[in-house]
C-alpha cells in the first residue's frame, strides 16, 4: 500500500473534502472500500463530497462569465441584473443561484447611493403641469423630461442638462458646461429636436420651474416644433422624478464610486457612462435590456 494511503487516517492531515478526494484519485489502483477504512470515512460522507465537488465543477464556467460581465459592467452588476446579463449569454439560472455564486465570489455591486441636490432656478408660473405624474408612455417621443444637476470637482463645478424619454429611460441628448447657462439647455433641445420623427406630435417636454425653462426664448423653441411644454409644481421635485432618478443613478454608479481631480477628467466619464447607460446598463423595468434595445426591440414588433 502506498504512503499515500497509510497517511488517510492521520489527524488533522487533511479535511473530509480533501480526504474524499484523495480517495477519488486512488480507486483506480486501490479497492474502495479499503480506502474508506484506511481514511476512517463513512461511504456516504465520501459520496457527498465528491457529488458536492461536482456540482462545484459544474458551475466553473459560469463563475468565468460572471467575473467577465462584473468587469465588463465595472461591477455596477447586482445579482438581479446579472441573471439578464447571464440570460444574454445563453445562461438561464434562477436569482438565488446567481446571488450565491456571486456570494462565493466576493462579487457584490460597487454602487453607493448617497443624497443628492439638483440644480434649482428661481420659481414662477410659466407652464401647467400637463405630465400630472402620469410618467408611463407606450411609444418613445411621446414624454421626455429635462433637468439640470450639478458635479463638483475641488472648487469647480460641472454642469449635466441631459433630455429623458420616459418610455424607455434613454438619454436624448445632453450638454455638459461648467456654468449654467442658457446656451447649454437650446444646444440640448435643438440637437434632440433633429431626432424626432416627422410624423410625431404632441410630444410633451416637462421640466421643473428653473429659471432657463421660464424664458422666452425657451418657450418658442418648443412652440415651433409643436412640443407641449409641461413643467413641476412649485418645489415639488416628485412631479420630474424620472430625470431626478437618472441623476441618482449616475451619481452613485459613478459620481461617488471615484474622487476626481479634474473636470474634464469627469466629463470624458460623464459621457462614455451616458452611452453605456443608454446601449449596455441592464434594466429591470425594461425587461433585462438596455433603453436602446428596448426601443429597437419595440420598433420590430
Amino acid at each position: 500500500m502506498s504512503k499515500k494511503v497509510v497517511c488517510l487516517n492521520s489527524e488533522g492531515r487533511s479535511r473530509e473534502k480533501e480526504k474524499a478526494l484523495i480517495i477519488q484519485g486512488l480507486r483506480q489502483k486501490h479497492d474502495l472500500k479499503m480506502l474508506l477504512q484506511a481514511a476512517d470515512m463513512a461511504r456516504s460522507t465520501f459520496y457527498y463530497h465528491i457529488q458536492k465537488n461536482k456540482k462545484a465543477d459544474k458551475y466553473d464556467h459560469l463563475k468565468i462569465q460572471i467575473k467577465n460581465l462584473y468587469d465588463q459592467h465595472k461591477g455596477r452588476l447586482g445579482y438581479r441584473r446579472m441573471v439578464y446579463a447571464l440570460r444574454e449569454l445563453g445562461f438561464h439560472l434562477n436569482d438565488k443561484t446567481v446571488l450565491r455564486l456571486m456570494k462565493s465570489m466576493g462579487l457584490k455591486s460597487v454602487i453607493r447611493v448617497k443624497k443628492y441636490k439638483t440644480y434649482r432656478g428661481q420659481f414662477g408660473k410659466v407652464a401647467e403641469n400637463v405630465l400630472q405624474r402620469n410618467f408611463r408612455a407606450d411609444r418613445p417621443f411621446q414624454k421626455w423630461a429635462t433637468d439640470v444637476t450639478e458635479f463638483k470637482v475641488g472648487v469647480q463645478k460641472l454642469y449635466l442638462s441631459p433630455i429623458i424619454d420616459l418610455f424607455n429611460g434613454e438619454i436624448i441628448s445632453y450638454k455638459l458646461s461648467e456654468r449654467p447657462n442658457f446656451k447649454q439647455v437650446t444646444e440640448m433641445i435643438k440637437e434632440a429636436f433633429i431626432r424626432i420623427p416627422k410624423q410625431q406630435t404632441a410630444l410633451i417636454l416637462h421640466s421643473d420651474q428653473g429659471w432657463q425653462y421660464q424664458m422666452k426664448a425657451y418657450q418658442k423653441l418648443l412652440q415651433e416644433k409643436a412640443v407641449i411644454q409641461s413643467m413641476s409644481r412649485k418645489g415639488n421635485c416628485l412631479d420630474n422624478a424620472v430625470i431626478e432618478n437618472f441623476f441618482g443613478t449616475i451619481k452613485s454608479e459613478l459620481f461617488y464610486l471615484k474622487k476626481y481631480q479634474t473636470i474634464e477628467e469627469l466629463k470624458m466619464e460623464i459621457k462614455s457612462y451616458i452611452s453605456y447607460y443608454n446601449n449596455d446598463r441592464i434594466r429591470l423595468n425594461l425587461k433585462g435590456m438596455s433603453p436602446v434595445k428596448y426601443r429597437t426591440q419595440m420598433w420590430k414588433n
